[in-house]
């Protein structure tokens, strides 16, 4: 029986806790950053917890996580 695959897009994106929940990082924090006040900026350099809506998908494409 061949070994499943990860998805190695998604291994660069996502990263499990210790608790066991995956954290992703936050989307708007590339480029035209000017428009975006020094507030939003620094919360977007947080992580954010997958919603659990999406758990069973992201665990779909990294098998071993």
């Amino acid at each position: 029986m061949p070994k499943i695959r990860t998805n190695r897009a998604a291994a660069k994106r996502f990263k499990k806790t210790g608790t066991g929940k995956i954290v992703r990082a936050k989307a708007f924090k590339s480029h035209i950053l000017t428009k975006k006040s020094r507030k939003r900026k620094r919360e977007l350099r947080q992580g954010a917890v997958v919603d659990a809506i999406n758990v069973r998908s992201v665990r779909r494409m990294m098998p071993y996580l």
